[in-house]
């Protein structure tokens, strides 16, 4: 009776914290609520922040007309002594800290705050009286794109961004998603704008809202870094968490065997 007693206590134990574990979990755990929401909105486009690297490429009919504004550079090696030549590349462009860019033929270029689209209509105009017609293109791209992600991550590090665009859950799937000991309410963002101003975030990935935060979506340089829960500090302080949990169950269960028998 005493063992049958035993084993039924600590079944509803593990029954217990089994199911209130897991409900922190589950990403967008409310997602039904959203189903009947329609939202119309802009899609996500990034602008073009101080010390983004860009490069700028002019195309038209005329390829003689547009080599100018298609700067290469090359660079060198140094192999046993012997100046190895690399291939050439176009030539980046580093935004100032007022948003600036200095561009042949068109000399200083605002195109801070500015997206990709933008910053090319920009730079088209600006280039107009320079071609007899206006059959070329400009196209911007950002070469440094790139966001970090730490904590409580498979594989926390720096991720450059070719497309430009990137989610939060996105950004955890490169970082190959969380561990079991990352809290999925605990995510911080840290966001610098173009003025210098940061910011802290905490982000609920257990919430389905987040795909409607201002947040959803990250910029180039921001940092998400993943707490850990309390099973991970708990590991940190005795250096298993599973001991003293086992610990702690059977001290329970061997006090509630002596009220047992006192009381039986």
């Amino acid at each position: 009776m005493k063992r049958n007693f035993h084993l039924l206590f600590l079944s509803a134990i593990l029954a217990f914290s089994s199911c209130t574990s897991y409900k922190n979990v589950p990403y967008i755990q409310n997602s039904d609520d959203l189903k009947n929401v329609q939202q119309i909105s802009e899609l996500y486009d990034a602008r073009i922040m101080p010390k983004d690297l860009l490069t700028i490429t002019v195309n038209s009919e005329n390829a003689e007309t547009a080599a100018p504004y298609n700067l290469v550079v090359q660079s060198s090696l140094s192999v046993h002594t012997k100046n190895v030549t690399t291939q050439p590349s176009l030539m980046n462009y580093l935004v100032d800290n007022n948003g600036n860019i200095d561009f042949p033929s068109l000399g200083v270029v605002h195109v801070g705050g500015l997206t990709k689209s933008q910053a090319e209509e920009t730079i088209r105009k600006r280039l107009s009286p320079f071609f007899s017609d206006d059959k070329f293109i400009v196209n911007v791209r950002m070469t440094n794109y790139k966001i970090s992600v730490l904590g409580e991550v498979a594989r926390p590090n720096t991720y450059t961004i070719s497309n430009e665009k990137v989610n939060i859950f996105e950004a955890l799937a490169l970082a190959g998603d969380l561990t079991i000991y990352g809290k999925r309410d605990g995510v911080k963002l840290i966001r610098e704008d173009s003025n210098g101003k940061k910011e802290i975030v905490k982000l609920n990935l257990n919430d389905a809202n987040i795909i409607n935060s201002p947040y959803y979506y990250l910029q180039q340089n921001d940092v998400l870094y993943v707490e850990p829960n309390k099973a991970k500090a708990k590991n940190s302080d005795i250096g298993s968490s599973t001991t003293l949990w086992f610990s702690a169950t059977s001290i329970m269960i061997s006090l509630t065997s002596l009220l047992y028998n006192i009381l039986k």
